[in-house]
């Protein structure tokens, strides 16, 4: 007994010592992870606040030339160095915006087919089927949209809608002129296409989360599958949803190779769907090798400025639609 005591006396301070040791170990090791944390932080504001200050700068000389009026003329005119944003707004925020409308319901309704009425066996190849459509490099989109989208759209489609829609006043304009296959409604598709992966892939995610408790006392009570997805399943995943096409308009804002080759790279505002346009990234992937002198330049980046911001503002605004929706 004298003997284990001695022992125990020997080895507590060995293993307060260990302790200690550990303790250290631990205390240094959350030191570091600490530090490297913030530091990645720090440098992602930085280059954040660097990419704005560089575009700022560069915009300088078109905003001192042109004033505000740059951002609400639509002449691009470099022979006579006169430049006006209005096109290239125009362009971008209307084919985001079409893209949106036709990507979105298709998305969800994929989505919902995948979760909840696809046969099991089905589910997972038809899914990875859906996500290798997002690893597609969109320099491949824009090839097919050029090769095949657009001479199908000018034989086929576009007479069609101009031949329809002549008679019906409003929609006479959005579908008028020369079916030329490439413009923003080509574009648009295109865009669609592209987003579509991002859209249904995350909505099928945020759709899995649903507990199914809930489906069950609505199937309980009588519930078809519509009402079951309509009252249960999309309010439930509202948020979801919402991020997943608040990540997809990011990617129809700036997506520039695809649409360069399928909008028709004009600096013109029409308000048919048919005509050619252009867009803030495409302008800037076609004329920035080409431009020579420091306004046509200055005018280039003060693009890309005006895309930053409208970026930023857009999903800003989506951010606090969010917020609102997860305090009700």
């Amino acid at each position: 007994m004298v003997e284990i005591l001695a022992e125990s006396k020997t080895f507590a301070p060995a293993r307060r010592d260990q302790r200690e040791r550990v303790y250290k170990l631990f205390k240094s090791s959350d030191r570091f992870y600490r530090t490297l944390t913030f530091a990645s932080t720090v440098a992602i504001l930085v280059m954040l606040g660097s990419v704005l200050v560089s575009l700022v700068i560069g915009s300088i000389p078109t905003f001192r030339t042109f004033g505000l009026d740059f951002l609400i003329t639509e002449t691009w005119n470099p022979v006579t160095d006169k430049y006006g944003a209005l096109a290239p707004i125009y362009g971008t925020l209307l084919t985001s915006f079409f893209a949106m409308l036709l990507a979105l319901p298709v998305g969800i309704g994929i989505a919902v087919f995948l979760s909840e009425l696809c046969p099991q066996p089905l589910r997972r190849p038809v899914g990875i089927a859906i996500e290798l459509l997002a690893g597609i490099p969109s320099i491949i989109y824009g090839l097919w949209g050029l090769f095949i989208l657009a001479p199908f759209l000018q034989q086929h489609v576009q007479p069609a809608l101009i031949a329809t829609f002549a008679p019906v006043p409003i929609l006479s304009t959005l579908f008028a002129g020369p079916p030329y296959g490439i413009g923003l409604l080509t574009a648009a598709l295109i865009l669609a296409i592209m987003i579509l992966p991002f859209i249904t892939s995350i909505s099928r995610d945020v759709f899995e989360t649903v507990p199914a408790v809930l489906k069950e006392a609505a199937y309980g009570i009588g519930c078809t599958h519509w009402e079951v997805i309509t009252k249960v399943i999309i309010p439930y995943t509202r948020t979801g949803i919402a991020g997943g096409a608040m990540l997809a308009l990011g990617r129809a804002l700036g997506e520039t190779m695809a649409v360069t080759f399928v909008i028709g790279n004009a600096h013109r505002i029409s308000g048919s769907l048919l005509a050619p346009a252009t867009t803030i990234s495409a302008s800037i992937a076609n004329e920035f090798t080409e431009a020579v002198g420091d306004l046509y330049t200055s005018a280039l980046i003060s693009l890309g400025l005006i895309l930053f911001v409208i970026t930023f503002f857009v999903l800003a605004l989506a951010r606090l639609l969010l917020m609102r929706a997860e305090g009700k």
